[in-house]
C-alpha cells in the first residue's frame, strides 16, 4: 500500500497552529527552568504526527530561531540528511535545555555522524556542548558499551563532576547513573562516587519520582529490574 504524503502547508500555516497550542502557563513554569517553550506538548507531537517527515518544512522551522518552532522542526525532520556541520552548527544553536535536549536524543543519535560528533562534543571547552557529548555517551554505556573505557569515564567524572556548571554536571552525574545501573561490575564504584561528591543528593524530587542522586537512581531502577521477570 502506498503511504500517504504529508500535508503540504506553508511555515505561516504551521506557525499558527502552533500559536493556538500556546499555554501560557506552560511557559512560566518552563521559563523558570530556563526555558522558552510554551505549547502543549501533546499537541506538538499531534501536529508533527499529522505533518509526518518533511525535511524542507524543518529547515524552515529550525531557522526561526523559535524555541516552539525548533521541537517541532526536530519531530518532523530526517536526521540522516543533516551533515556532521550540519548538526554541529545546529547543536551550538540550542541553547535552552529542552531544544537541545531534543535535537541529541531525536536526531543526534540516528545520524551516521553521532559517533564523529560525540567525540568533538566531548573535547569542546562550552561545558553546554560538551553536555551533549556527554548525553550521547550515557546512550553508548546503555545500548553498545563495547569500546568504551568505563573506569576511565568514571575516573574523569570522579574528578570534575562536583565543580562542573549545572547542565555539564546534570549529563555526567546521568553517565554516573547509567553506568552503574547497567554494569555490575563498577557499581560498587559509581555508587562510592555518588555518595562521596554528593551531588544532586539534595535535589527537590517530587512523591513518586526516582531522584536524581546517583546512589538512589542506581540502587531504585536495579531494584525495579530485579522485579521484572526475565522474558
Amino acid at each position: 500500500m502506498a503511504r500517504t504524503p504529508p500535508p503540504q502547508v506553508t511555515l505561516a500555516e504551521v506557525r499558527a497552529e502552533l500559536a493556538a497550542l500556546e499555554d501560557p502557563r506552560m511557559r512560566a513554569v518552563n521559563a523558570r527552568h530556563g526555558d522558552d517553550h510554551g505549547v502543549n506538548l501533546t499537541g506538538l507531537r499531534g501536529l508533527a504526527k499529522r505533518l509526518k517527515t518533511q525535511q524542507p518544512l524543518a529547515l524552515e522551522l529550525w531557522a526561526t530561531g523559535d524555541a516552539d518552532e525548533r521541537l517541532l522542526a526536530v519531530l518532523v525532520c530526517r536526521p540522516r540528511d543533516f551533515s556532521l556541520d550540519e548538526l554541529d552548527t545546529m547543536l551550538r544553536e540550542a541553547r535552552l535545555p529542552k531544544v537541545h535536549g531534543w535535537l541529541v536524543d531525536h536526531v543526534v543519535e540516528k545520524s551516521p555522524h553521532v559517533e564523529e560528533l560525540r567525540g568533538r562534543w566531548l573535547a569542546d571547552a562550552d561545558p553546554v556542548v560538551e553536555s551533549a557529548g556527554w548525553a550521547l555517551t550515557t546512550d553508548r554505556v546503555a545500548k553498545a558499551p563495547d569500546g568504551l573505557d568505563l573506569p576511565g569515564l568514571l575516573d574523569e567524572i570522579e574528578a570534575r563532576m562536583a565543580a562542573a556548571p549545572d547542565r555539564l554536571q546534570w549529563a555526567m552525574n546521568h553517565c554516573l547513573a547509567q553506568i552503574g545501573i547497567e554494569h555490575p561490575a563498577h557499581r560498587e564504584r559509581a555508587v562510592a562516587i555518588g555518595e562521596r561528591l554528593q551531588v544532586l543528593a539534595d535535589y527537590p524530587t517530587p512523591r513518586g519520582c526516582t531522584a536524581p542522586f546517583a546512589p538512589v537512581w542506581i540502587a531504585e531502577i536495579v531494584r525495579r529490574q530485579e522485579l521484572t521477570p526475565a522474558r
